[in-house]
């Protein structure tokens, strides 16, 4: 018979007779005459039982099953006694793929975050993780949805790259020369290398994107992004996925309402389609995640200006470990306050003083402030940072030699200000931030297959 994955079975109206599917043993249960077997094959939340009578042929093989084997089953789909699921397999036949030893880690018992990520190669067999990541794909899925629905291009940004979009120097180094031939030399001779000059890792698509949108009008890059920022904070990954849309003849504002409306999509998205999955986390792991949900989706975001949350900050009467004054960039106990606290609900943050924020931003009349915004929300602080970019080339040209960067590799971006420059504007959001929001999962490490941290690039 040709498989049925459980999700399917589970969601049949009414029995089609026999049906045929494969998974991981969850639990068993062995009783006088038959064994009742959990079996999960990722395709959802729930597992299927299965009644497995000691009339089988390969009843011997079945008693023999453990937690983490692997068994395809074919049996009559029936309506279950069981309080709480709708539909149960009577085994007519079972065939033992494999058999997972005693020393199989994950048990039928409750495991730490910690322990789990030393197995992140079974994790996602577990309740949490396999939901995390479902969750995860939809919403990846639902990004691509969002923007084919609304006219944009997809851009494939390159991912080595020679310049620094944030200008910050917190980039991994792609080489190909031989280390004993750079220790003799004592130095990095770049002239030599494979690009023939110094190139590093993306921290960002958004240059390669705004060169697109001057041209395509309307673009998104999603696709992993890299610092080499040796930060172990719950928020921080060496390597992570960011999503940036650029827009052709966009201000700050329509960057701002387009984030609000990218964001309470995805949010919308989310809980119509994942519901069994977000469910979970709205039980067992934040109790106010569903009401912390509804309030993205039914409430407008607030919006006011970086020394007006400065002030709020510095009136509030709080004690915060690091103080607030003009001109520093906002820390995350500051922007969770405003959030969570003062708001209770996403805010936005605009005009940063220039000395602040990246070169690419455009200044404001004040000469002071440039057109940045960022996006604040409870649970998380930063999710979303962008800006109207600088479209014109003399202050453009004026702000990269304050700051004293290099020019040479950034003459293509320069270019486009020469020819047919027009405002637009784009923004980056952290794809595990956002998937940390609507999970309540509180580490950057629990939303990544895989996490690359600071000393750890295991699996």
């Amino acid at each position: 018979m040709k498989r049925t994955k459980i999700k399917a079975v589970l969601d049949m109206a009414a029995s089609p007779g026999e049906v045929f599917v494969q998974g991981w043993v969850r639990t068993k249960r062995d009783a006088k005459d038959f064994s009742f077997i959990e079996l999960n094959d990722g395709s959802c939340l729930a597992n299927i039982q299965v009644i497995a009578g000691n009339g089988l042929a390969e009843y011997d093989q079945v008693e023999k099953l453990t937690t983490g084997s692997a068994a395809g089953v074919t049996g009559q789909l029936a309506a279950s006694p069981g309080k709480g699921q709708k539909w149960e397999i009577q085994a007519t036949a079972v065939d033992v793929i494999s058999i997972a030893p005693e020393t199989y880690p994950l048990q039928k018992k409750r495991h730490t975050d910690e322990f789990l990520r030393s197995i992140a190669h079974l994790r996602p067999r577990t309740n949490k993780y396999g939901a995390a990541f479902r969750i995860r794909s939809r919403m990846a899925q639902a990004i691509h949805t969002f923007y084919l629905d609304k006219g944009f291009h997809y851009l494939h940004s390159p991912l080595i790259t020679g310049s620094d979009c944030e200008g910050a120097g917190e980039m991994f180094r792609v080489t190909a020369l031989d280390p004993a031939d750079v220790q003799k030399q004592g130095k990095m001779d770049f002239s030599r290398d494979f690009f023939g000059q110094e190139a590093n890792l993306t921290v960002s698509g958004q240059l390669s994107a705004e060169m697109f949108a001057l041209a395509l009008g309307d673009v998104y890059t999603f696709s992993p992004t890299f610092r080499a920022e040796n930060s172990n904070t719950r928020r921080h990954a060496a390597e992570f996925w960011m999503l940036e849309p650029e827009m052709a003849f966009c201000d700050l504002e329509g960057d701002m309402d387009h984030a609000e409306e990218l964001v309470k999509y995805l949010v919308s998205h989310a809980m119509e389609h994942c519901k069994e999955d977000l469910d979970l986390f709205m039980h067992f792991v934040d109790k106010n995640l569903g009401q912390q949900l509804e309030t993205l989706i039914s409430k407008p975001f607030a919006r006011l200006s970086y020394s007006d949350a400065v002030d709020i900050l510095k009136k509030c009467g709080k004690t915060f470990e690091y103080p607030v004054e003009y001109g520093i960039d906002l820390q995350s106990e500051h922007e969770r306050f405003l959030a969570e606290e003062h708001f209770k609900r996403p805010v936005f943050l605009t005009d940063y003083p220039r000395q602040i924020k990246p070169f690419y931003m455009r200044m404001n009349d004040d000469g002071q402030t440039v057109a940045a915004m960022d996006l604040l929300v409870p649970g998380i602080g930063e999710l979303i940072g962008g800006s109207q970019r600088e479209e014109r080339l003399n202050v453009l040209d004026a702000r990269m030699d304050e700051i004293g960067l290099d020019k040479d590799p950034y003459w293509w971006y320069l270019d486009s200000r020469r020819f047919g420059t027009v405002p637009h504007a784009g923004f980056g959001m952290g794809f595990e931030r956002f998937l940390m929001m609507i999970t309540g999962i509180s580490n950057i490490r629990d939303v990544i297959a895989f996490p690359r941290t600071p000393g750890s690039i295991d699996f």
